[in-house]
């Protein structure tokens, strides 16, 4: 079972889209006393952004309007399916905060959708098939022309389930025969035409083992698996629109709520059966630029080695961007701002990056680190000079209180900090010229030590005595402020700074030849030795912070440690992207 649900996630004001706007009409009417909504994902890959939302939406309606939200596993694919999969969605769906009422499994319920196949050959609406699969294309006609009956279309009752209850049994090979509905070869909707209710497969099951040799299909499973759970609002993204009625047909062509025989397999295993007639409703989809997310296409990156695993944080995955140190508050804040409407767009990747900079912006505490260090030295303190100077964990929220951050007299400061030869407008350090030290006071840089190549090593520099905090000098005006670090108290890290993963807004476009891994960023993550105070070393795992001047990052979820620190970059203070172009 998940965590408890937050109560803060779905509060006021109240939101209004017209799939509320539904639930509220149903309610108000009393067609439905209660409602149950569901997520159901197919476990044959990790979830992604996209799914984000629909998990806000099924889990946030479902607690708005004090009903409750299954969480179901819809696996009647086994050759695609893993329980590694099983795993990262109920982590997912913990994580963004949600607790399911129920979790269950497409598979639970094989009894009950065999049972209702067979009474749909009872009833002259199911057939058994001999076409294999490039035959059946061939009979299915065009979006101008309609298809052509089966010549097993007409096979009788006794032949169907007695050819069936064979395939049932594991007589047949895969593909040799399929069970089809018989509704419209001439429908001018695709779906409607004889679609498969089942296929041969002999494949194990995760959950049922090597006890069924064939499986229903997507289409005829979901539709009665929401029946089954007392589903009152079915949502799903706009690509099965033209689903609809086959959905409508399959529940009620079987009427599972007057056929109490076909529900017994539920009862006598002890799971509750709430006979519901569901309402499908679409929605658009959420497509953002810079990405793909395309199951089979990040799953060939992942198999590939292009990426470090589904979790990979420049993935689109879940389980990456948690990673990468995104939110569940800030995907919420992103899921709200795009919000619900019926006309699939691609959205720019800056409307989830600029909610995971509003998030953390108000939330994460603030810490310093320098991750390209040059080393300062103020001449004018004493050799062993060392102090602890006070720091707010966050400028605008004061109950986040305040750390102690050690001084000496040698600091790293950022690389780009300094300028020998400053470009026009540059208003940090170079020689002769006077910065401030966040916190610290103002120091002027006085010598340049370099190597043998001519590259800066260190600095040498004055810290201005009148300048330290509390003193009158300390508001002498000077043009820039830079950051710090303690070389003596600072921590080694590892910094890993994470862009996207894709170079072009449209890596799925396939022009001239060329494909989404034609598109890979060979500069979507560079690792870096960096140094970082005491107090951002001794974070916990996955916990974020904003490094100032820097950029917001978070403690890796798996390698870091206090005394080896890894840290992610999330995403930089501006968009940078935008900005380059």
């Amino acid at each position: 079972m998940s965590a408890p649900h937050d109560p803060t996630i779905d509060a006021t004001p109240e939101k209004t889209d017209f799939i509320r706007n539904i639930v509220r009409e149903d309610l108000a009417s009393g067609k439905h006393a209660a409602i149950r909504t569901r997520f159901p994902p197919e476990p044959n890959g990790y979830l992604h952004i996209g799914h984000a939302k629909a998990i806000c939406l099924d889990f946030g309606i479902a607690s708005e309007f004090g009903g409750d939200c299954n969480l179901r596993l819809d696996d009647t694919n086994p050759a695609k399916e893993d329980p590694e999969y099983v795993r990262a969605i109920q982590d997912d769906v913990d994580w963004l905060g949600y607790d399911w009422h129920s979790l269950r499994h497409a598979s639970d319920y094989f009894d009950v959708l065999y049972l209702a196949a067979e009474k749909l050959i009872r009833q002259g609406d199911a057939y058994v098939d001999d076409l294999d699969a490039e035959q059946v294309r061939a009979y299915r006609g065009t979006l101008t022309e309609p298809g052509r009956n089966s010549p097993f279309r007409d096979r009788s009752v006794e032949e169907n389930l007695d050819l069936f209850r064979r395939m049932r049994a594991g007589e047949f090979p895969d593909g040799a025969r399929t069970l089809r509905a018989r509704i419209d070869m001439a429908s001018g909707n695709i779906n409607l035409r004889d679609p498969a209710l089942y296929r041969i497969k002999h494949v194990e099951h995760q959950n049922t083992g090597d006890k069924w040799p064939i499986y229903p299909m997507y289409d005829f499973a979901h539709s009665l698996s929401d029946a089954v759970e007392g589903i009152t609002h079915s949502l799903c993204t706009l690509e099965f629109e033209d689903h609809r009625p086959l959905y409508d047909w399959c529940v009620d062509k079987v009427d599972l709520a007057h056929s109490p025989e076909l529900v017994k397999p539920l009862t006598d295993a002890g799971l509750p059966f709430e006979a519901a007639k569901p309402r499908q409703i679409e929605f658009s989809r959420l497509n953002f630029n810079w990405l793909v997310m395309s199951k089979r296409k990040l799953l060939q990156l992942v198999e590939s080695g292009r990426v470090d695993g589904w979790d990979d944080p420049r993935m689109p995955t879940l389980q990456g961007i948690r990673r990468r140190g995104y939110t569940p508050s800030a995907l919420r804040l992103m899921v709200d701002r795009v919000g619900i409407s019926k006309q699939n767009s691609l959205l720019d990747i800056s409307i989830l990056e600029g909610a995971l900079r509003d998030d953390l912006d108000a939330h994460a505490p603030r810490r310093m680190a320098v991750i390209d260090p040059l080393k300062m030295v103020l001449t004018n303190l004493d050799p062993g000079h060392e102090e602890t100077l006070a720091f707010s964990n966050h400028p605008k929220d004061a109950t986040q209180g305040e750390r102690r951050i050690p001084f000496s007299r040698e600091l790293w400061i950022e690389r780009e900090d300094f300028e020998e030869v400053p470009p026009p407008g540059f208003k940090r350090l170079t020689v002769g010229g006077d910065v401030r030290l966040r916190g610290a006071g103002i120091v002027r840089c006085d010598e340049v030590v370099k190597d043998e190549s001519g590259k800066v090593i260190e600095l040498r520099c004055t810290l201005d005595p009148e300048s330290r905090p509390g003193m009158e000098g300390a508001n002498r005006k000077v043009k820039g402020t830079i950051h710090w670090v303690s070389a003596k108290h600072g921590v080694p890290a590892e910094i890993r700074l994470y862009d996207r993963l894709f170079t072009v807004p449209d890596p799925d476009n396939d022009e001239g030849g060329k494909t989404y891994v034609d598109y890979l960023n060979p500069d979507s993550r560079k690792v870096v030795t960096g140094y970082v105070e005491p107090a951002a070393a001794n974070a916990v795992p996955e916990q974020g912070f904003q490094f100032e001047r820097v950029g917001y990052f978070v403690a890796d979820r798996y390698d870091h440690k206090p005394d080896a620190p890894v840290f992610n970059r999330s995403v930089t203070l501006r968009d940078t992207w935008n900005a380059k172009a």
